[in-house]
């Protein structure tokens, strides 16, 4: 053995990794145990990373800064490296379980209605599937469900084999659960609040969702019973906020923060959506509706801006077509804007501590 082999060890190449910063998090892969089964071999170094968040597109670049680190070491001759789409449920507020099939639930809020907040739940669950993440969603909006129209579910309803669990419908890669699919598109549902928060709670507990890495649920505006209610009784594991510059948008998003912030579900972040406007004819930008809101409320209660979208009408268009902008137009801006705000969900997920209650025995007390 050489001496620059014999000076190969797995301690001199997590030390070199430690250096190594996660273009996501900012943290290096090392302290936080990202790296796994790490083998040396006659200068071959193997080892496997972790991320902890869905992010494909970014697989080739994270191997790369990673390899080159480890080559400059003496003795290696070759790195090989495999990155993981593992993804780990998180942990929730005690005293909920989690849903069968699902490991991490996103709630897309706003206090408000109209600030394009279904559009940017749908674009953010296709964002993370096109990752590699396994993504389902909820429509939680019972008096005006849109995703059927959204992602052209058309006519299917959802079928049961046992006649008590429904199975998701399947568009565009994911596994989708709307009341939208269970009623005719001009049937009003004329339900009080008791009603449609029990319709709710049965469409999220009694869908069959298939090993589900996130389940993206689209609450309806504001912060009445339903909102309420799947803040308090569903394991939320984080929230996202979705407003538009307006000073009006802004209050009542503020509304809908602090209403998750009353319930101990982590804000994820912030979405600013009609940021800016682009003339069509003569390239002019035009903030519509006032500029720097989103980021505002971001500085004032310490929350992550996930970024900021256009006010296009191709966003409109493709979502009212039924193939969203992530799906129909991957190439374009507005969907890399898209995929940027969902790695940064994802991310700002990944911080928190992992569920540990499978970790935990049962224990009962019998009375012999």
């Amino acid at each position: 053995m050489t001496q620059n082999t014999a000076a190969l060890s797995a301690q001199s190449v997590n030390d070199v990794l430690q250096t190594v910063p996660d273009p996501g998090t900012g943290k290096d892969f090392v302290s936080t145990r990202r790296i796994r089964g790490m083998t040396i071999e006659q200068g071959t170094v193997r080892f496997e990373v972790e991320p902890g968040y869905p992010a494909r597109s970014r697989h080739e670049s994270i191997r790369n800064l990673l390899a080159d680190a480890v080559r400059t070491l003496p003795g290696v001759k070759r790195v090989e490296i495999e990155i993981s789409d593992r993804i780990a449920a998180r942990a929730v507020k005690n005293g909920v379980k989690l849903l069968p099939g699902v490991k991490n639930v996103i709630a897309v809020a706003s206090g408000k209605g109209g600030v394009g907040k279904s559009t940017t739940a749908v674009n953010l669950a296709l964002a993370l599937a096109a990752e590699g993440a396994v993504v389902g969603m909820l429509d939680a909006d019972i008096y005006g469900p849109s995703l059927p129209q959204m992602l052209c579910t058309g006519a299917r309803s959802p079928e049961s084999s046992d006649g008590e669990t429904m199975e998701p419908v399947e568009a565009h890669g994911l596994q989708v659960m709307s009341v939208g699919l269970l009623i005719d598109d001009d049937t009003p549902m004329v339900w009080r609040g008791p009603l449609a928060t029990r319709a709710l709670t049965q469409l999220m507990t009694e869908t069959r969702w298939r090993d589900l890495d996130y389940l993206v649920v689209d609450l309806p505006p504001g912060t009445g019973d339903i909102q309420l209610t799947l803040a308090q009784s569903a394991p939320l594991t984080g929230a996202v906020i979705v407003t538009t510059p307006q000073d009006i948008a802004l209050i009542d998003a503020r509304k809908g923060l602090k209403m998750f912030e009353k319930v101990n579900v982590p804000i994820l972040g912030v979405v600013e959506n009609m940021s800016i406007h682009i003339c069509s004819g003569c390239g002019r930008e035009e903030h519509i509706f006032g500029a720097g809101g989103g980021q505002k409320i971001c500085d004032d209660y310490g929350v992550p801006f996930l970024g900021a979208l256009p006010l296009d009408i191709k966003i409109r268009e493709e979502a009212d077509s039924g193939v969203p902008t992530v799906a129909s137009d991957p190439g374009s801006r507005i969907a890399e804007i898209y995929r940027d705000i969902a790695l940064k969900t994802a991310v700002a997920l990944a911080g928190i501590p992992r569920d540990m209650s499978h970790k935990f025995p049962n224990i009962v007390v019998k009375n012999e």
